[in-house]
Protein backbone atom coordinates (compact mmCIF):
# COMPACT_ATOMS: atom_id res chain seq x y z
CA UNK A 1 0.00 0.00 0.00
CA UNK A 2 0.98 3.36 -0.92
CA UNK A 3 2.08 5.95 2.09
CA UNK A 4 1.41 9.37 1.20
CA UNK A 5 3.42 12.46 3.60
CA UNK A 6 1.67 15.71 4.80
CA UNK A 7 3.79 18.81 5.16
CA UNK A 8 0.71 20.74 5.74
CA UNK A 9 1.73 20.97 9.88
CA UNK A 10 4.76 21.57 9.12
CA UNK A 11 4.45 24.32 6.69
CA UNK A 12 2.10 26.08 9.15
CA UNK A 13 4.77 26.02 12.05
CA UNK A 14 7.61 27.16 9.60
CA UNK A 15 5.26 30.09 8.87
CA UNK A 16 4.23 30.51 12.67
CA UNK A 17 7.65 30.77 13.06
CA UNK A 18 8.72 33.10 10.71
CA UNK A 19 5.46 35.68 11.38
CA UNK A 20 7.05 35.46 15.16
CA UNK A 21 10.66 36.12 14.31
CA UNK A 22 9.83 39.22 12.19
CA UNK A 23 6.89 40.31 14.53
CA UNK A 24 8.97 40.22 17.78
CA UNK A 25 11.75 42.51 16.72
CA UNK A 26 8.52 44.93 16.00
CA UNK A 27 7.08 44.61 19.13
CA UNK A 28 10.27 45.02 21.10
CA UNK A 29 11.03 48.06 19.19
CA UNK A 30 7.61 49.59 19.33
CA UNK A 31 8.51 48.92 23.60
CA UNK A 32 12.07 50.42 23.40
CA UNK A 33 10.10 53.21 21.54
CA UNK A 34 7.62 53.59 24.51
CA UNK A 35 10.30 53.29 26.96
CA UNK A 36 12.07 56.23 25.45
CA UNK A 37 8.95 58.60 25.03
CA UNK A 38 8.15 57.72 28.90
CA UNK A 39 11.68 58.76 29.68
CA UNK A 40 11.88 61.97 27.42
CA UNK A 41 8.58 63.05 29.33
CA UNK A 42 10.13 62.25 32.98
CA UNK A 43 12.88 63.84 31.85
CA UNK A 44 11.34 66.82 30.70
CA UNK A 45 9.36 67.53 33.29
CA UNK A 46 11.98 66.99 35.98
CA UNK A 47 13.80 69.90 33.89
CA UNK A 48 10.91 71.78 34.23
CA UNK A 49 9.98 71.69 37.77
CA UNK A 50 13.98 71.97 39.03
CA UNK A 51 15.71 75.13 37.51
CA UNK A 52 19.00 74.65 38.95
CA UNK A 53 20.70 74.64 35.49
CA UNK A 54 18.52 78.27 34.75
CA UNK A 55 19.99 79.22 37.98
CA UNK A 56 23.34 78.41 37.21
CA UNK A 57 23.47 79.86 33.57
CA UNK A 58 22.07 82.91 35.05
CA UNK A 59 24.74 82.95 37.87
CA UNK A 60 27.22 82.64 35.41
CA UNK A 61 26.03 85.15 33.12
CA UNK A 62 25.53 87.58 35.85
CA UNK A 63 28.99 86.80 36.38
CA UNK A 64 30.54 87.53 32.68
CA UNK A 65 28.48 90.83 33.46
CA UNK A 66 30.03 92.00 36.15
CA UNK A 67 33.49 91.15 35.32
CA UNK A 68 33.92 92.07 31.47
CA UNK A 69 33.68 95.89 31.99
CA UNK A 70 37.10 95.69 34.20
CA UNK A 71 38.53 93.52 31.60
CA UNK A 72 41.14 95.15 28.89
CA UNK A 73 42.68 94.34 25.72
CA UNK A 74 46.08 95.13 25.35
CA UNK A 75 47.78 96.04 21.89
CA UNK A 76 51.55 96.44 22.25
CA UNK A 77 54.26 97.54 19.81
CA UNK A 78 58.18 98.09 20.50
CA UNK A 79 61.44 98.01 18.01
CA UNK A 80 63.24 95.21 17.07
CA UNK A 81 66.87 95.05 16.32
CA UNK A 82 67.49 96.83 13.66
CA UNK A 83 64.50 99.33 12.12
CA UNK A 84 62.14 96.52 12.81
CA UNK A 85 59.16 96.68 14.64
CA UNK A 86 57.01 93.88 16.57
CA UNK A 87 53.69 93.75 17.48
CA UNK A 88 51.45 91.64 20.23
CA UNK A 89 48.64 91.59 22.00
CA UNK A 90 47.71 90.35 25.34
CA UNK A 91 44.51 91.25 28.37
CA UNK A 92 44.87 93.02 31.59
CA UNK A 93 42.39 94.14 34.53
CA UNK A 94 41.79 97.32 36.13
CA UNK A 95 43.54 97.71 39.70
CA UNK A 96 42.01 100.64 40.68
CA UNK A 97 40.22 104.32 40.08
CA UNK A 98 43.18 105.82 39.55
CA UNK A 99 43.13 103.83 35.94
CA UNK A 100 46.45 101.34 36.78
CA UNK A 101 45.82 97.98 34.15
CA UNK A 102 47.51 95.09 35.97
CA UNK A 103 49.13 92.19 33.10
CA UNK A 104 51.91 90.07 32.81
CA UNK A 105 55.39 91.64 32.64
CA UNK A 106 55.55 89.37 29.63
CA UNK A 107 53.40 91.22 27.96
CA UNK A 108 54.07 94.51 27.99
CA UNK A 109 57.92 93.59 27.72
CA UNK A 110 59.79 95.85 26.00
CA UNK A 111 56.87 97.79 24.46
CA UNK A 112 57.30 101.75 23.51
CA UNK A 113 53.70 101.89 22.65
CA UNK A 114 51.12 100.31 24.90
CA UNK A 115 47.31 100.43 23.26
CA UNK A 116 44.49 99.59 26.41
CA UNK A 117 40.48 98.60 24.62
CA UNK A 118 38.13 98.64 26.93
CA UNK A 119 34.85 96.64 26.30
CA UNK A 120 32.96 99.53 25.36
CA UNK A 121 34.94 99.81 22.38
CA UNK A 122 36.94 102.96 24.05
CA UNK A 123 40.81 103.52 23.25
CA UNK A 124 43.49 104.96 25.22
CA UNK A 125 47.13 105.29 25.40
CA UNK A 126 49.01 103.51 28.04
CA UNK A 127 52.11 103.98 29.96
CA UNK A 128 53.76 100.99 32.05
CA UNK A 129 54.60 102.25 35.59
CA UNK A 130 56.67 99.22 36.35
CA UNK A 131 56.92 95.60 36.35
CA UNK A 132 58.48 92.44 38.51
CA UNK A 133 60.15 89.94 35.86
CA UNK A 134 60.64 87.74 38.86
CA UNK A 135 56.63 87.73 39.67
CA UNK A 136 55.83 88.42 36.10
CA UNK A 137 53.68 91.36 36.78
CA UNK A 138 53.38 94.65 35.37
CA UNK A 139 51.37 97.95 36.12
CA UNK A 140 50.26 100.26 33.02
CA UNK A 141 48.51 103.62 33.74
CA UNK A 142 45.43 104.76 31.55
CA UNK A 143 44.08 108.56 31.43
CA UNK A 144 40.48 108.30 30.84
CA UNK A 145 38.63 110.10 33.53
CA UNK A 146 35.80 108.50 35.62
CA UNK A 147 34.57 106.06 33.03
CA UNK A 148 36.28 102.66 34.29
CA UNK A 149 34.61 100.24 36.56
CA UNK A 150 37.71 98.44 38.70
CA UNK A 151 37.51 94.78 39.44
CA UNK A 152 36.51 93.54 42.98
CA UNK A 153 39.27 91.40 44.33
CA UNK A 154 39.07 88.58 46.72
CA UNK A 155 41.66 89.78 49.25
CA UNK A 156 42.57 88.14 51.76
CA UNK A 157 39.97 85.04 50.87
CA UNK A 158 41.12 81.42 50.49
CA UNK A 159 40.77 79.49 47.41
CA UNK A 160 40.41 75.92 47.76
CA UNK A 161 40.76 73.36 45.27
CA UNK A 162 37.12 72.16 43.41
CA UNK A 163 36.29 75.93 43.49
CA UNK A 164 34.61 76.66 39.91
CA UNK A 165 36.81 79.38 38.14
CA UNK A 166 36.52 81.93 35.42
CA UNK A 167 39.27 83.12 33.29
CA UNK A 168 38.76 86.35 31.19
CA UNK A 169 41.05 87.77 28.54
CA UNK A 170 41.73 87.77 24.35
CA UNK A 171 42.74 84.16 23.48
CA UNK A 172 44.79 84.24 20.13
CA UNK A 173 43.11 87.56 19.60
CA UNK A 174 39.42 86.66 20.40
CA UNK A 175 38.90 89.95 22.48
CA UNK A 176 37.04 89.62 25.81
CA UNK A 177 36.24 85.87 26.00
CA UNK A 178 35.52 84.10 28.92
CA UNK A 179 35.88 80.03 29.55
CA UNK A 180 35.14 78.48 32.96
CA UNK A 181 36.93 75.80 35.03
CA UNK A 182 37.53 74.64 38.80
CA UNK A 183 40.57 74.79 40.44
CA UNK A 184 42.70 72.02 39.94
CA UNK A 185 45.81 72.42 42.37
CA UNK A 186 47.51 75.67 44.91
CA UNK A 187 50.87 75.79 45.69
CA UNK A 188 52.25 74.68 41.77
CA UNK A 189 55.60 74.98 40.12
CA UNK A 190 55.74 75.71 36.54
CA UNK A 191 59.12 74.76 35.08
CA UNK A 192 60.21 75.20 31.63
CA UNK A 193 58.65 71.91 30.68
CA UNK A 194 55.62 74.39 30.90
CA UNK A 195 57.26 77.02 28.70
CA UNK A 196 58.28 79.59 31.65
CA UNK A 197 61.25 81.56 31.61
CA UNK A 198 61.24 81.33 35.32
CA UNK A 199 60.98 78.94 37.93
CA UNK A 200 58.07 80.60 39.62
CA UNK A 201 56.48 78.84 41.83
CA UNK A 202 53.06 78.49 44.38
CA UNK A 203 50.87 79.31 41.13
CA UNK A 204 46.57 78.49 41.06
CA UNK A 205 46.40 75.70 38.83
CA UNK A 206 43.23 75.31 36.96
CA UNK A 207 41.17 73.54 33.61
CA UNK A 208 39.39 77.03 32.62
CA UNK A 209 41.17 77.24 29.08
CA UNK A 210 43.83 79.44 28.63
CA UNK A 211 45.76 80.66 25.34
CA UNK A 212 48.29 83.05 23.97
CA UNK A 213 46.24 86.28 24.65
CA UNK A 214 44.79 85.14 27.97
CA UNK A 215 47.95 86.74 29.78
CA UNK A 216 47.55 89.19 31.99
CA UNK A 217 43.27 88.91 32.40
CA UNK A 218 41.88 87.99 35.94
CA UNK A 219 40.84 84.54 37.10
CA UNK A 220 37.72 85.34 38.82
CA UNK A 221 35.60 83.22 41.55
CA UNK A 222 31.85 82.72 41.46
CA UNK A 223 31.22 85.98 43.19
CA UNK A 224 33.10 87.89 39.97
CA UNK A 225 36.50 88.37 42.47
CA UNK A 226 39.68 88.18 40.94
CA UNK A 227 41.38 85.42 42.89
CA UNK A 228 44.40 85.54 40.63
CA UNK A 229 45.88 86.46 37.54
CA UNK A 230 46.54 84.13 33.62
CA UNK A 231 49.67 83.12 32.33
CA UNK A 232 49.14 81.30 29.33
CA UNK A 233 50.68 77.86 28.53
CA UNK A 234 53.58 78.96 25.72
CA UNK A 235 56.96 79.19 25.60
CA UNK A 236 58.36 82.76 26.01
CA UNK A 237 59.77 83.13 22.78
CA UNK A 238 57.54 86.13 21.85
CA UNK A 239 56.50 89.20 23.66
CA UNK A 240 53.22 87.68 24.46
CA UNK A 241 54.43 84.82 26.06
CA UNK A 242 55.52 82.55 23.41
CA UNK A 243 54.58 80.20 19.95
CA UNK A 244 51.14 79.91 19.58
CA UNK A 245 50.26 76.70 21.64
CA UNK A 246 47.00 76.15 22.45
CA UNK A 247 45.32 74.53 25.58
CA UNK A 248 45.94 71.42 27.51
CA UNK A 249 43.32 71.62 30.19
CA UNK A 250 46.19 72.71 32.31
CA UNK A 251 46.44 76.28 33.08
CA UNK A 252 47.97 78.55 35.34
CA UNK A 253 47.16 82.00 37.54
CA UNK A 254 49.50 84.23 40.00
CA UNK A 255 47.95 84.11 43.15
CA UNK A 256 46.05 87.59 44.17
CA UNK A 257 48.09 87.99 47.36
CA UNK A 258 51.07 88.10 45.31
CA UNK A 259 49.47 90.38 42.65
CA UNK A 260 48.54 92.78 45.40
CA UNK A 261 51.81 93.19 47.18
CA UNK A 262 53.62 93.49 44.01
CA UNK A 263 51.50 96.28 42.56
CA UNK A 264 51.07 98.58 45.58
CA UNK A 265 55.16 98.93 45.49
CA UNK A 266 55.17 99.47 42.04
CA UNK A 267 52.66 102.18 41.87
CA UNK A 268 54.58 103.68 45.19
CA UNK A 269 57.97 103.88 43.08
CA UNK A 270 60.95 102.66 44.25
CA UNK A 271 63.04 99.42 44.33
CA UNK A 272 60.57 96.14 45.05
CA UNK A 273 61.29 95.00 48.66
CA UNK A 274 60.98 91.09 49.35
CA UNK A 275 60.39 89.46 52.30
CA UNK A 276 63.37 87.19 54.15
CA UNK A 277 63.00 84.67 57.00
CA UNK A 278 66.73 84.11 57.39
CA UNK A 279 66.87 80.08 57.01
CA UNK A 280 68.36 77.75 54.27
CA UNK A 281 66.14 74.70 53.64
CA UNK A 282 66.40 71.64 51.64
CA UNK A 283 65.40 71.54 48.41
CA UNK A 284 62.15 69.46 47.45
CA UNK A 285 60.03 68.39 50.47
CA UNK A 286 59.94 65.61 52.93
CA UNK A 287 57.30 63.35 54.56
CA UNK A 288 56.44 64.77 58.10
CA UNK A 289 55.30 62.40 61.25
CA UNK A 290 53.76 63.50 64.32
CA UNK A 291 55.33 61.49 67.74
CA UNK A 292 52.92 58.27 66.94
CA UNK A 293 54.37 57.87 63.94
CA UNK A 294 51.39 58.56 61.78
CA UNK A 295 52.46 60.84 58.78
CA UNK A 296 50.42 64.26 58.90
CA UNK A 297 51.61 65.44 55.23
CA UNK A 298 55.11 67.06 53.74
CA UNK A 299 56.77 69.96 54.65
CA UNK A 300 60.52 71.61 54.25
CA UNK A 301 63.13 71.26 56.72
CA UNK A 302 65.37 74.01 57.70
CA UNK A 303 68.81 73.40 57.16
CA UNK A 304 70.20 76.46 59.03
CA UNK A 305 68.79 79.35 60.44
CA UNK A 306 70.85 82.78 60.46
CA UNK A 307 71.92 84.20 63.35
CA UNK A 308 69.90 86.95 64.67
CA UNK A 309 67.76 86.68 61.69
CA UNK A 310 63.78 87.06 61.53
CA UNK A 311 63.53 83.26 62.35
CA UNK A 312 66.01 82.82 64.92
CA UNK A 313 64.46 85.66 67.14
CA UNK A 314 60.84 84.04 66.44
CA UNK A 315 62.11 80.70 68.35
CA UNK A 316 62.60 78.38 64.91
CA UNK A 317 65.38 76.41 64.79
CA UNK A 318 67.56 74.05 62.97
CA UNK A 319 65.40 70.79 62.27
CA UNK A 320 62.41 72.45 62.54
CA UNK A 321 60.10 71.17 59.48
CA UNK A 322 57.43 73.72 58.70
CA UNK A 323 54.07 72.76 57.06
CA UNK A 324 52.22 75.73 56.90
CA UNK A 325 53.18 79.63 56.39
CA UNK A 326 49.49 81.85 57.18
CA UNK A 327 47.67 78.63 56.74
CA UNK A 328 49.18 78.04 52.90
CA UNK A 329 50.71 74.65 52.82
CA UNK A 330 54.30 74.48 52.09
CA UNK A 331 54.17 71.19 49.99
CA UNK A 332 57.59 71.72 48.23
CA UNK A 333 60.52 74.48 48.75
CA UNK A 334 59.52 76.21 45.67
CA UNK A 335 56.02 76.94 47.24
CA UNK A 336 57.58 78.21 50.19
CA UNK A 337 60.07 80.21 48.89
CA UNK A 338 57.42 81.83 47.11
CA UNK A 339 55.33 82.40 49.42
CA UNK A 340 57.58 84.03 51.79
CA UNK A 341 58.70 86.53 48.51
CA UNK A 342 55.35 87.40 48.06
CA UNK A 343 55.77 89.58 51.80
CA UNK A 344 56.92 92.75 52.41
CA UNK A 345 59.57 93.27 55.24
CA UNK A 346 57.93 93.85 58.37
CA UNK A 347 55.13 91.65 57.77
CA UNK A 348 54.52 89.33 60.35
CA UNK A 349 53.48 85.66 59.58
CA UNK A 350 52.24 82.93 61.25
CA UNK A 351 54.50 80.08 60.37
CA UNK A 352 53.46 75.97 61.42
CA UNK A 353 56.01 73.88 62.10
CA UNK A 354 56.60 70.13 63.60
CA UNK A 355 59.67 69.78 66.04
CA UNK A 356 60.41 66.45 67.68
CA UNK A 357 56.83 65.17 66.04
CA UNK A 358 55.14 67.77 67.75
CA UNK A 359 53.27 70.94 65.97
CA UNK A 360 54.21 74.24 67.13
CA UNK A 361 53.25 77.70 65.41
CA UNK A 362 55.51 80.72 65.54
CA UNK A 363 55.14 84.11 64.75
CA UNK A 364 57.93 85.50 62.64
CA UNK A 365 58.48 89.17 61.58
CA UNK A 366 60.02 89.36 58.34
CA UNK A 367 63.20 91.15 57.32
CA UNK A 368 64.11 92.70 53.96
CA UNK A 369 65.86 89.82 51.25
CA UNK A 370 69.61 90.23 50.75
CA UNK A 371 71.07 91.71 47.76
CA UNK A 372 73.21 88.55 47.26
CA UNK A 373 69.57 86.54 47.23
CA UNK A 374 68.14 88.98 45.34
CA UNK A 375 71.34 88.47 42.67
CA UNK A 376 70.58 85.15 42.58
CA UNK A 377 67.43 85.50 41.50
CA UNK A 378 68.39 87.48 38.56
CA UNK A 379 71.39 84.97 37.07
CA UNK A 380 68.77 82.28 36.93
CA UNK A 381 67.03 84.69 34.32
CA UNK A 382 70.59 86.02 32.85
CA UNK A 383 71.22 82.35 31.83
CA UNK A 384 68.02 81.63 30.48
CA UNK A 385 67.38 84.31 28.57
CA UNK A 386 70.87 85.42 27.42
CA UNK A 387 72.39 82.16 27.56
CA UNK A 388 75.30 83.46 29.53
CA UNK A 389 76.80 83.11 33.49
CA UNK A 390 79.12 85.48 34.98
CA UNK A 391 81.53 85.50 38.14
CA UNK A 392 83.40 87.59 40.22
CA UNK A 393 86.76 87.89 39.76
CA UNK A 394 89.51 90.47 41.16
CA UNK A 395 86.60 92.72 41.65
CA UNK A 396 85.63 92.50 37.87
CA UNK A 397 82.36 90.95 35.84
CA UNK A 398 83.85 88.03 34.16
CA UNK A 399 81.95 86.14 31.19
CA UNK A 400 82.38 82.56 32.09
CA UNK A 401 80.44 80.73 29.53
CA UNK A 402 78.28 81.62 26.39
CA UNK A 403 75.53 79.41 24.48
CA UNK A 404 74.53 80.24 21.10
CA UNK A 405 71.42 82.26 20.83
CA UNK A 406 69.32 80.01 18.70
CA UNK A 407 71.26 80.12 15.35
CA UNK A 408 72.81 83.44 16.08
CA UNK A 409 76.38 83.52 17.83
CA UNK A 410 76.30 85.24 21.54
CA UNK A 411 77.64 88.86 21.32
CA UNK A 412 79.31 87.78 24.48
CA UNK A 413 82.77 85.74 25.04
CA UNK A 414 84.11 83.59 27.42
CA UNK A 415 86.84 85.74 29.15
CA UNK A 416 84.97 89.51 28.65
CA UNK A 417 85.03 91.53 31.05
CA UNK A 418 82.05 93.79 31.59
CA UNK A 419 82.96 97.44 32.25
CA UNK A 420 79.22 99.11 32.71
CA UNK A 421 75.32 98.76 31.82
CA UNK A 422 74.12 101.69 29.47
CA UNK A 423 77.55 103.50 30.85
CA UNK A 424 76.62 102.62 34.39
CA UNK A 425 80.28 101.09 35.30
CA UNK A 426 80.12 97.92 37.42
CA UNK A 427 82.36 96.27 39.67
CA UNK A 428 80.52 92.92 40.91
CA UNK A 429 77.92 90.54 39.42
CA UNK A 430 75.80 91.97 41.79
CA UNK A 431 75.74 95.37 40.63
CA UNK A 432 75.73 94.23 36.89
CA UNK A 433 72.32 92.23 37.73
CA UNK A 434 70.66 95.13 39.41
CA UNK A 435 71.81 97.07 35.98
CA UNK A 436 70.45 94.57 33.77
CA UNK A 437 67.07 94.73 35.80
CA UNK A 438 67.14 98.86 36.39
CA UNK A 439 67.37 98.73 32.38
CA UNK A 440 64.81 96.36 31.46
CA UNK A 441 66.82 93.68 29.98
CA UNK A 442 64.67 91.11 31.84
CA UNK A 443 61.68 92.78 30.16
CA UNK A 444 63.51 92.40 26.81
CA UNK A 445 64.49 95.76 26.64
CA UNK A 446 67.97 96.59 24.34
CA UNK A 447 71.02 97.08 26.65
CA UNK A 448 73.98 98.16 25.78
CA UNK A 449 77.09 97.34 27.18
CA UNK A 450 81.47 97.98 27.38
CA UNK A 451 83.17 95.20 27.67
CA UNK A 452 87.26 94.35 27.72
CA UNK A 453 89.15 91.80 26.17
CA UNK A 454 92.56 90.19 24.77
CA UNK A 455 93.25 89.80 21.48
CA UNK A 456 95.25 86.85 19.88
CA UNK A 457 98.22 89.77 20.63
CA UNK A 458 97.35 90.47 24.37
CA UNK A 459 96.18 93.62 23.89
CA UNK A 460 93.61 94.87 26.06
CA UNK A 461 90.69 96.38 24.12
CA UNK A 462 87.19 97.43 23.98
CA UNK A 463 83.95 96.66 22.67
CA UNK A 464 80.71 97.58 22.82
CA UNK A 465 78.30 95.07 23.08
CA UNK A 466 74.36 95.20 22.77
CA UNK A 467 72.53 92.30 24.87
CA UNK A 468 70.07 90.51 23.11
CA UNK A 469 67.34 87.72 24.58
CA UNK A 470 66.89 84.02 23.40
CA UNK A 471 64.19 84.93 21.35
Amino acid sequence: MRRFSSYGPALVVLASTGTLLFAIPAVMHAVSAARTQQQVAISRAAIEADDILERINTATRAVADAVEPSVVHLQVNGRMRGSGRWGSTGSGWIFDDAGHIITNAHVVGSATRVSVQFHDGRIARGEVVGADVITDIAVVKVDTGDHIVPALRATGQRLNQGERVYAFGSPFGFKFSMSEGIVSGLGRSARSGFGFSQNISNYIQTDAAVNPGNSGGPLVDVHGKVVGMNVAIATANDNEGGSQGQSAGISFAIPLATIESRVQQIIGGGTLRTGFMGITFREGEEPVYDSNGKHVGLGVPIDRVQPDGPAEKAGLKAGDIIIAIEGEVTSSSDVMRAIISSKVPGTQVAIRIYRDGLPLEFQVTLGAISDEARAGNFIRILRDQYRVDVIDQKKQVVVATTLPLGDTPNPLREGDTIISVENEPVADVAAFLFALDKHGAFLGRRVDLVVEYTDENGHTLRRDVTLRPNN
